[in-house]
């Protein structure tokens, strides 16, 4: 499930994208408010988290004309208290409404509500041959045996999944997953994607998850390999 952050303040777009990426989220993030309502026209998204302060556009304007255009779940994270930009707000296609700073734990609680709410619980569960993930429960499944994964682990097994077939290469797991700029590519991917193949393929005859060399890595069904 996509997410996208509009945030003007740097640090706490990336302290939420932060907790986000951690729960197995795919999250985009902009600080400018046309930018944002841009991105939020022309790409589906599960989620929506927009400041109300932004340049370029008014978090307020963004919402008018999302509210015209789709029906996107928003949650609205701002310093702004006042009660008429609540009220303005919820009437204007939020569906919720949280003042900074915010608690990461109340913040993940809310935006599961919100994308569980939109799409139900068949949203939160991908599946590819045997492999079952189940965001909702934090569960992983492979031909009805539960998958042991750490939280990386599992956030890099669901941004696989969400794009089973394409190639993911590392520094797009390095943004998502850890939430670090690309110029801070290490070992961190091959160490986390090699426990995690010790764990999703190795028991198996049928490998899932694929080295693309000098591009990244692939989890798909190949030709010739049986479903289970």
């Amino acid at each position: 499930m996509k997410i996208l952050i509009v945030d003007a303040h740097p640090p706490s777009a990336q302290y939420l994208c932060q907790g986000l990426c951690q729960d197995g989220f795919n999250v985009d993030v902009v600080h400018d408010g046309l930018q944002g309502r841009n991105l939020a026209l022309s790409r589906a998204y599960s989620l929506l988290v927009l400041d109300l302060d932004l340049p370029g556009q008014s978090g307020r304007a963004v919402l008018q004309t999302l509210l015209q255009a789709g029906d996107t779940p928003t949650i609205v994270v701002t310093a702004n208290d006042s009660l008429e930009d609540q009220v303005f707000c919820l009437q204007n296609g939020a569906d919720d409404y949280l003042v900074k700073p915010v608690r990461l734990p109340v913040f993940l609680a809310r935006a599961r509500l919100r994308m569980r709410g939109a799409a139900g619980q068949e949203g939160l569960r991908l599946t590819l041959a045997d492999l079952v993930l189940d965001l909702s429960k934090k569960r992983a499944e492979r031909a009805g045996r539960r998958l042991d994964l750490t939280r990386q682990e599992f956030a890099v097994l669901w941004l696989l999944l969400q794009r089973q077939g394409d190639v993911v290469t590392r520094a797009e797991l390095v943004q998502q997953v850890w939430s670090l700029p690309v110029d801070a590519l290490n070992n961190v991917v091959d160490v986390a994607v090699c426990r995690l193949r010790s764990k999703l393929d190795d028991p198996y005859a049928v490998k899932l998850l694929h080295t693309v060399r000098g591009m990244g890595y692939l989890l798909a069904l190949r030709d010739g390999d049986p479903a289970k």
